[in-house]
């Protein structure tokens, strides 16, 4: 099912950024398993997201991947947590696989 159209100009509104993975906690308060995240935006600063992921990714191999996130999206609660990014990934049945780069890439860039 498609979802409403939008015009190029809300699409540009969506700030599509680059970050490094750089800490992962376990999140026992989610009602769906999932993980803390600490992600390294550069100049952007450290960002804070909670990722259902826990299927795909252990909390080793996340660390130092980069990811792509939407960093402009006003911070939301979950459990005793504030995400203050959206990490993206495809819903691959029942898992999320995460989207990456295929080369490493500064941390804050923008995705175009």
């Amino acid at each position: 099912m498609i979802k409403e159209i939008i015009t190029f100009e809300d699409f540009q509104k969506i700030d599509f950024r680059i970050g490094t993975i750089i800490q992962v906690n376990d999140f026992p308060k989610a009602r769906v398993p999932a993980y803390q995240l600490k992600i390294d935006f550069d100049s952007l600063g450290i960002k804070n997201s909670s990722a259902q992921i826990t299927n795909l990714y252990n909390k080793d191999d996340l660390v130092g991947k980069q990811i792509i996130a939407i960093i402009n999206f006003k911070p939301k609660q979950i459990a005793n947590y504030m995400s203050e990014c959206l990490v993206l990934g495809i819903q691959n049945e029942k898992d999320v696989v995460l989207l990456q780069t295929q080369k490493n890439a500064k941390n804050g860039t923008k995705v175009s």
